[in-house]
């Protein structure tokens, strides 16, 4: 079948206002996520204004990573949580995952990274929101480098489908599941 186009993972981490929830699609810059990276780089849009993660200023981790909001920014605090630590979380994951080789086989540099991060408009520990964002990045791009979930993992918990923010009445080990 071949080595895909591209690794997609997910990771929630932490609860409350300062949970991290991040998306993230790795692949080549000359394929399908090299094209929606600049696109998305060169096309903001009102509230959502994708950048590239930087370790400090003037030093952008490696590979290019894009950073896409999923929540525009709802006044300054927000702004500065986006832009602070949940920005530096995610600089910081990537450092995480290259560092700690879960990226192998992965020609990084041919690669670019697209993260889409929510960071709730209630915020208010700063240390947390970075803490989360790092966390949940290092571990999306290991999720989405060794292909998980897998079918049988997501097959296994469709009756107990839930999130933090909403549990259908059904959900639970006694739904039916024909």
């Amino acid at each position: 079948m071949g080595e895909p186009a591209y690794a997609v993972g997910e990771s929630f981490i932490g609860s409350g206002a300062n949970a991290a929830h991040v998306n993230t699609v790795l692949g080549r810059r000359g394929g399908p996520v090299g094209t929606a990276w600049a696109t998305a780089l060169a096309t903001p849009s009102p509230g959502h204004v994708p950048f590239m993660a930087v370790l400090q200023p003037g030093l952008p981790v490696d590979p290019p990573t894009l950073f896409v909001t999923k929540a525009a920014p709802a006044g300054d605090e927000h702004g500065r949580m986006i832009w602070g630590p949940a920005q530096a979380g995610v600089a910081g994951g990537v450092a995480d995952a290259v560092a700690e080789d879960l990226l192998a086989g992965i020609d990084l540099d041919d690669a670019v990274l697209i993260v889409a991060v929510w960071v709730n408009p209630a915020a208010d520990d700063a240390d947390e929101v970075y803490r989360n964002n790092r966390a949940a990045t290092r571990t999306a791009l290991a999720n989405g480098a060794r292909g998980l979930p897998s079918a049988e993992d997501v097959l296994a918990v469709r009756g107990a489908v839930h999130n933090p923010f909403y549990t259908p009445p059904d959900a639970g080990p006694d739904r039916p599941t024909a």
